[in-house]
């Protein structure tokens, strides 16, 4: 057996386009093949990585439930590792021995909006033992996402006006999509209904909650395909 020689089938490919048997030949053209295979299996790994990452760490809205009177306490644990979330509250006078006192409250007891990916929400749980329970979708298999625009518009009304909302079953029939084109709303897409008897721009969170603005003048609405609501 001559130095020279190698086995296996890379070598004889190697040999049958080099006959003379040059070991410089054999050694280039053996080490260019496995740098051209593992440049392949580099360029495969990277694929399958990158089909799996995006939805993996893409960040979603999700609803989860907590113990009543625990809302600010999971709120804070949340700000403390930077995450995401969003508690709705409402302002409410109430009555103590020491007279009448201001008290910010959650506006839907028990319940918080957290914006992360999917790994990490189950991090939060497994791993910092927070005490919350995520919605389920419909078929109850999979933690439910809140669209982005739903959630945007819900706080966008809670923001411009957190005391003039009012929270309704949210198994509330739907109505005629618009949008608020005047007033301190504009922008803001809902449902419109009469809700006692007045007109109201419903914002719906699917399967969650829906709440209703104060009395909005039909002039102030358009339907979403171009009509005005009247």
């Amino acid at each position: 057996m001559t130095h020279g020689n190698k086995s296996g089938p890379v070598a004889r490919l190697v040999r049958e386009a080099h006959p003379d048997g040059s070991k410089q030949a054999d050694d280039g053209h053996v080490g260019c093949f496995r740098q051209g295979i593992t440049r392949h299996r580099m360029d495969l790994a990277n694929i399958i990585n990158k089909a799996g990452a995006p939805e993996e760490k893409t960040r979603h809205w999700y609803a989860a439930y907590t113990h009543p009177n625990r809302e600010f306490a999971v709120k804070a644990r949340l700000d403390k590792l930077e995450v995401e979330n969003f508690l709705p509250t409402e302002e409410l006078v109430r009555e103590t021995p020491f007279g009448r006192k201001k008290a910010r409250v959650a506006l839907i007891h028990g319940m918080i909006f957290i914006r992360t990916d999917k790994a990490t929400s189950f991090a939060l749980i497994n791993d910092h033992g927070l005490r919350i329970i995520y919605l389920k979708d419909i078929e109850g298999h999979h933690s439910l996402i809140i669209p982005d625009k739903q959630m945007e518009d819900f706080m966008f009304l809670l923001d411009v006006s957190a005391n003039g909302v009012e929270v309704l079953n949210k198994d509330l029939r739907p109505g005629d999509r618009v949008r608020v084109v005047k007033g301190p709303l504009a922008g803001l897409e809902g449902e419109l209904m009469r809700v006692r008897g007045h007109k109201r721009v419903v914002i719906r969170l699917q399967g969650v909650a829906s709440i209703a603005t104060s009395y909005i003048p039909g002039s102030w609405l358009e339907r979403l395909d171009g009509k005005s609501g009247k």
